[in-house]
């Protein structure tokens, strides 16, 4: 049974946590190397198949005695709140050499799967790129303690992939202007605030438990 609550919380947890990071370079990277509409598929593809993961990660944290299961959590959410407010408060010289760095990464492993003219190879190769930049990404990890947390895997499944899926159109269609105009050093200290929420009330229950 689909928890719309679960599916919204997940959706507004991700969405802001994954808006500055390497899903946003790396589909912009290749968006203006490739057709938009086959990154794009590959994209979701490799969203796909890494949420699935780590749903499935979580549903067995879940299995866990209460105390480990909170403890585990709140240890994912600490260090997803430090990841993201550190981001924020670096300067914006440090922000900018970051995402040239993400961006020459993702060239380089473009440039690693040979010619790619056809639609199979454009969403081929997006799918290995995404897949390997954002394996064990901050994304991932929520999201399997999420699952664990809220015991409804496909809800959050549905909010995560859907966050996901959203970002990466966003950098497809919109790319350079929105990073442009957005300041990604506030979105990162908004979603870092909010893990932080999630962390001191996992510990409370932890320690309730």
């Amino acid at each position: 049974m689909i928890d719309l609550a679960v599916v919204a919380a997940t959706f507004a947890l991700i969405f802001p946590a994954e808006l500055p990071d390497k899903t946003f370079i790396a589909t912009l990277v290749l968006a203006s190397r490739y057709r938009h509409l086959w990154v794009w598929l590959g994209v979701a593809a490799a969203f796909f198949v890494q949420v699935l993961i780590a749903v499935t990660a979580g549903g067995l944290l879940a299995l866990l005695p209460q105390r480990l299961v909170l403890g585990l959590t709140f240890a994912l959410f600490a260090i997803g709140a430090v990841v993201l407010i550190r981001g924020g408060l670096a300067s914006r010289a440090a922000e900018l050499e970051a995402a040239q760095e993400e961006e020459r990464e993702v060239n380089e492993r473009a440039a690693g799967t040979g010619e790619v003219t056809t639609p199979l190879r454009i969403v081929a190769t997006s799918f290995v790129v995404l897949f390997t930049a954002e394996w064990g990404d901050l994304s991932q990890l929520l999201t399997a303690g999420l699952a664990a947390r809220t015991d409804a895997p496909l809800s959050v499944f549905i909010g995560s992939w859907t966050a996901l899926l959203l970002v990466s159109g966003l950098a497809v269609l919109l790319g350079a202007a929105l990073r442009a105009r957005v300041a990604l050093w506030r979105i990162r200290l908004v979603s870092g605030g909010i893990l932080t929420a999630l962390a001191v009330w996992t510990a409370i229950e932890f320690v309730q438990a």
